[in-house]
This record gives C-alpha cells, structure tokens and sequence, in this order.
C-alpha cells in the first residue's frame, strides 16, 4: 500500500504528468493516423526517453500505448480505415453506424467502453502481477529458459497467418540476438569483420527499422485514394438506455481482453477480434450486427484496452512481452538500465506503481479528449502522405542515430526496414522478430547457466517440475494440431 500510494503520488510532479498528457495526446493522434500504430510510435521515440528518468519514460510509453488503441477507433469509425490495427474489429460495426448517421454516438460509445476496459486492466494488473511476481521468485536460469521458450512459441499465434512463417521470423530474431562477442567464451560471432557489430545488434534501430522504415515504404507502394469522409463531427456522451445495452459488452470484452493481453505474444487485435466474436454470440440483438451494432463498437474497444493492461503483467512481473508493443516498452526498460522481474516488486516498487498510476490517468485523459476533440482527430488522418511520411524518415534516422551516435546503427536501421518490406510483402510479419530479438539474448543466458547448474546434462530438465512442465506445455502447443490431424488421417472412417 505504501508504494502504490508512492506511486499515485508521483502524478503531483507536473514533469511526470505532463509526460503523461504528451503521451496521451500522441497516441490519440498516432492511433488515428492510418499506417502509423502505437507500436512503430514507441519504436521511432525511444531513443528520446534515454534521457528521462525511468518513471518519465515508462510513463510516457505506457500513456501512447494505452491511447494509441483508442485512437485507432476514430478513423475506424469515421473513414473505414483503422489507424491502429486493434481498431480493425471496430470498424466492422463502427464505420455502418457512421453511415447511418450515428457517428457521434459511435465514438461516445468507443471512448467510454475504451476507458472502461482500460481501467479494468490496470486494477487487474495492480492486484495480478505481484502474485505472479512472487510466484516467479522459485524461478531459477531452468525456468526462465523454459519460459522464454514457451514465449517464443507463442510467436505461432502473433502477427501473419501462417504459424511456420511466424516462427521462421522468430527464428530469425534469435540469431540477431547472438551477434557480437560471447560473454561467456569471448568469441566474436556473426559479426564479419565488422567493428560495430562487436557489441552485438541493438534493439532500438531494429525496431525503428521494422516498424517505421518498412511502413513507409510499404506506403510508398500504395497509390492513395483519399479517403471519404461521412461528416466531421463530435462525439455524444452515451445515453442510459444505450450504456444499458452495451453493459454486457463492455465487461465481456473486458475480461476477454485482460485474459488474452496476459497471454505472451497474442495482444490487442487478437483481443479485440476475440471480444468482437464473443460480444455477438452473447448478444440478445444479434440481427444488429453487420448492419451498425453499437454493442460491436463496445465489445471490441473494451477488449483491444483491457489488452493493454493485461500484456503488460507478464512484461513486469516474468520480463516476458505481452504483445509486440510490451515488446518495445520491454526494450525501452532495459536501455533505462531497468531489468523487469520479480524483483522489480521489492527493489523499485515505486517505479512499477508510477507505471500503474500513469496508465490509470491515461485512461482517464483519453475519455475526455476522445469526447471533446473526436472531430480534430478525425481531420489529422487528412494529412498527405508526402509530407507524413518524409518525416517519420527523419525521425527515424535521428532515432537510429541518437543513442550510440554511430552511422552503423543508422545502417542497422536500413537494413532492418527492407527486410521488414519484404516480410510484409511475403506474407512474414516483424513481430515474431522483435519477441525473438527480445527473447533470444534471455534464451542463451539461461540455458548457459543451466547448463553449467545441471553440470552440461540436459536431464537435469527432469528434476525442474515447473521448467519441465514449461517445456511440454510448449511442446504439445507446436506440435499438438499437426498429430491430431495425423491421427484423423489414420482413423478409420
């Protein structure tokens, strides 16, 4: 209780929340901004909230990752074009009901059932993650390899369709981790000669790099068609009889949303598709849905916030990402010199409730800017292209520059936006990446010490029950699907 309230009481620090207010209002307008998520926006940033204190930077981030995904909602509802991919599912019903003429309603209904499902999360993170925390203190270098583990196979589920495409890019991402000089044997590997590359590849110009670099140009492919809008206008407090209606929804996304955010890898959109598909099943007006149903706004929008609290549990208490944004905030704590895990919770409470508190006031915040700005936002996806994205360009090259003020980052950077082109082109998504870029370094640590625990014999697995139970729930994940199809192939008909 002392810390949380230690927590809280950082909001009076006007630097803190003014952090807060800039990170809300960021992501608000980078959720409504087509092509540009709150993933790639903490991704480009990054490397300016080096210079924060880590209570700054973490509640920065943690503001455009909440906002971001409302955000998302108003050009969802607006144009038919999601700014955020977790809006996607909102559009389904949102953009109908804008049509309809009930377009005010419609960003009410997202911007109350958002916070709603938001400040859900949080409570639920506050309560959850020290549980898990303390749960996690019997871990040992056997666990967290089995975890890191689990949490790379979980990739399967995130990003593209294909389950083997997405492991191939996780793949990919852990041996990114293993470039440069091992610690342990002091070899020099991966790096081809190459001086920069010694100290391994860093996280912030791969990210910018996959995220901001490969969006442009996959934007620059695209011959735009303006988009049409319906009618510019502000959003309506719901009604008692439409909050009544949409009740259900909303704690049904809710839930839905905070149990899949917690799940590594799966993440808001999932979450958000997740609560569209159950939010219908559970209507009692389901001949509304595909015709502008206001419970299809609700549904989804708690879901895809609620997602945001709850990814962000494993991501403190385990260091194991929720999502692909928990990911970048995961990154963005390790260049704070912050480590995230169990001992977060003894060492540096007040961080971690500085964090919760800041969440909390996003939330807040983006209810009442949704409710009075909804027609300004809606304008900014009107900016040309030619001028958005020249500068994100520049930002990126600046963000790649900036931390360790060296060309080769800025190479790195380059590099990893082509290849994030060409994975968007072939059917790959960079977020298995970035999980194993994360992972990959906790990956080979672990199973170092392991080994050396275990005196170099892998049954020393056997006598771990949780690592051990890890690593057949991970196993029985890969492989599970393809030998039940193999024993309905084999079963007599």
């Amino acid at each position: 209780m002392e810390a949380f309230l230690g927590g809280m009481a950082t909001l009076g620090d006007p630097f803190i929340l003014l952090m807060v207010v800039a990170g809300t209002l960021l992501g608000i307008v980078v959720g409504a901004l087509p092509g540009i998520s709150g993933s790639t926006t903490i991704a480009l940033l990054l490397p300016f909230t080096i210079g924060l204190s880590p209570i700054a930077a973490l509640a920065f981030m943690g503001s455009v990752y909440c906002a971001a995904n409302f955000g998302g909602s108003i050009t969802a509802i607006m144009v038919n074009a999601p700014g955020d991919p977790s809006a996607s599912a909102t559009a389904i019903e949102g953009y109908k009901l804008a049509q309809k003429g009930q377009a005010g309603v419609a960003l009410g209904m997202s911007a109350v059932s958002s916070a709603i499902g938001g400040i859900v999360s949080v409570i639920v993170l506050i309560f959850a993650a020290p549980l898990l925390a303390r749960a996690a203190y019997s871990f040992g270098p056997p666990e967290y390899f089995a975890l890191a583990i689990f949490g790379l196979s979980m990739c399967a589920a995130i990003g593209g369709e294909s389950r083997v495409k997405n492991l191939i890019a996780a793949a990919i991402g852990v041996l990114l981790a293993t470039v440069g000089i091992d610690l342990t044997s002091g070899i020099d590997r991966f790096s081809f000669g190459i001086t920069e590359l010694s100290d391994g590849i860093d996280f912030v110009p791969v990210l910018i790099g996959l995220f901001a670099v490969s969006e442009m140009l996959e934007q620059a492919t695209l011959r735009g068609v303006p988009a049409t809008i319906i009618a510019y206008t502000s959003a309506k407090l719901p009604s008692w009889a439409d909050f009544r209606k949409c009740n259900r929804s909303i704690w049904i996304g809710s839930g839905i949303g905070t149990f899949i955010g917690a799940l590594p890898a799966l993440g808001a959109t999932t979450a958000a598709l997740v609560g569209y598909a159950e939010t219908r099943r559970w209507s009692k007006h389901k001949h509304e849905f595909g015709h502008g149903s206001l419970e299809g706004v609700a549904g989804p929008e708690a879901a895809n916030n609620a997602a945001v609290g709850g990814s962000m549990v494993p991501t403190l208490a385990l260091g194991l990402p929720g999502s692909a944004t928990t990911a970048i905030i995961l990154a963005g704590l390790m260049v704070q010199g912050v480590r995230p895990g169990p001992h977060l919770f003894t060492e540096q409470p007040t961080l971690l409730y500085a964090v919760f508190a800041s969440m909390l006031a996003a939330n807040l915040l983006y209810l009442v800017m949704g409710m009075g700005m909804a027609k300004i936002f809606a304008r900014i996806s009107l900016i040309p292209p030619t001028l958005l994205w020249p500068g994100v360009f520049v930002l990126s090259v600046i963000g790649a520059y900036g931390p360790n003020q060296t060309i080769g980052d800025v190479v790195v950077m380059l590099a990893a936006g082509v290849v994030g082109f060409l994975f968007r082109r072939h059917g790959f998504s960079p977020a298995p990446l970035i999980m194993g870029l994360v992972l990959g370094r906790m990956v080979e640590e672990t199973l170092k010490q392991s080994m050396i625990i275990f005196d170099q014999s892998v049954a020393g697995f056997a006598g771990r029950p949780i690592a051990l139970g890890l690593l057949l729930v991970t196993a029985v994940g890969l492989f599970g699907p393809a030998l039940l199809r193999l024993v309905r192939r084999g079963a007599p008909a």
